[in-house]
């Protein structure tokens, strides 16, 4: 009796659920009637006798996508690459996200999205650039042999290159802030302590030696096998750096450090190219005339001034950032924020005017 009783329930359940879970047009109809327009697309496939997947018979309205459908004929690829204004808009007001138009302070319109006006800045060119921490302990002389020692393939590599020698070198250069940055955050979570300002200060740094490198893409185009190199060494080099800075970040920040001074060498050495000719001082890309506020007119000259004032802010954070760490093995960052804060509005590193850098140039 009770078999007969389990089967007459699930008899009479595939009767009801039956229609629902193996039959398209029937299953998205009722999703559209319940749904509304999010369904649409499906309701299009089900009435073209286009067969439905089992995950979207079962989920109808979760799975349904936003965007507008491409017309059935049209050129479908074209379509579905640029969506119409309607289709944007739709999606705008479906999550209630309004597109926000930004605009130059003279009112033409915003072109780049990697960054935005108020990122922007004048570079402090006023920095002292010939600055040198002299390895004290063991591990600043590793942190300094090393730096020296990997150098040593990228001259012979590039040699003169150098547009493809600042590529290379930002592609590296802006792994450290990002790692670093990323490692005090997870502390920061972790053992609930604030960071001073260390962890905006890092990442900020990151996203300048990525503004760097948008830039130097414009100088110089890579070729296929110089990106087949970018992609190993940063392979190679994030995991390096990530396994160093869990070990020390005394150490970490002390390489980048001498990794900046280095970038500040080579920068020095491509302006010296610059003025006397052997590179064509070609104008400025427009990503570095809106990023450094440089004038209409500016060069790559220019540029690469600013780049290596950059870098040579990065150097003094970095070292400065190595001699807490060296204080104590358990100093907390929170207790020893960047110079600068609480006296004006925090910027970033690459505008941050130290005032500690008699400290971290070991003089």
């Amino acid at each position: 009796m009770m078999m007969v009783s389990s089967r007459m329930a699930g008899s009479t359940l595939l009767r009801h659920l039956g229609p629902r879970l193996f039959s398209g047009a029937s299953a998205v109809r009722g999703a559209a009637a319940a749904g509304g327009p999010a369904c649409s697309s499906l309701l299009s496939r089900a009435t073209a006798s286009e067969p439905v997947p089992l995950h979207q018979r079962l989920f109808p309205v979760r799975m349904a996508g936003t965007t507008a459908t491409p017309a059935v004929g049209g050129d479908r690829g074209q379509d579905e690459a640029k969506p119409s204004a309607a289709a944007k808009d739709a999606t705008a007001s479906y999550w209630g996200v309004q597109p926000s138009k930004i605009t130059n302070v003279d009112g033409t319109p915003w072109r780049w999205s990697c960054f935005m006006p108020w990122e922007t800045y004048k570079a402090d060119v006023s920095i002292d650039l010939k600055k040198h921490h002299v390895p004290a302990t063991l591990l600043d002389k590793i942190a300094y042999w090393l730096v020296k020692a990997l150098r040593v393939p990228t001259d012979i590599f590039f040699q003169r290159r150098y547009g493809c020698r600042a590529m290379m070198l930002e592609t590296v250069a802006a792994v450290p802030g990002m790692v670093g940055g990323m490692l005090l955050h997870l502390r920061s979570l972790r053992r609930f302590e604030q960071s001073g300002g260390w962890i905006r200060a890092l990442l900020e740094e990151a996203e300048n030696e990525r503004m760097h490198l948008m830039t130097f893409m414009e100088v110089a185009q890579p070729r296929w096998y110089e990106r087949a190199i970018v992609l190993a060494v940063q392979g190679v080099f994030f995991n390096a750096y990530f396994l160093g800075y869990l070990v020390s970040p005394k150490f970490a920040h002390r390489v980048t450090g001498y990794l900046e001074e280095e970038a500040i060498h080579s920068y020095t050495e491509y302006l010296r190219d610059l003025e006397a000719g052997k590179i064509d001082n070609i104008p400025a890309p427009s990503i570095a005339i809106d990023y450094w506020r440089l004038p209409a007119d500016a060069t790559l000259k220019d540029v690469v001034v600013v780049v290596r004032a950059d870098e040579a802010h990065h150097r003094d954070v970095n070292h400065f950032a190595s001699l807490l760490r060296s204080l104590s093995d358990d100093v907390v960052f929170a207790g020893h924020p960047l110079p600068g804060i609480g006296t004006q509005r925090f910027t970033g590193t690459a505008r941050l005017p130290l005032n500690c850098c008699s400290l971290s140039t070991g003089r």
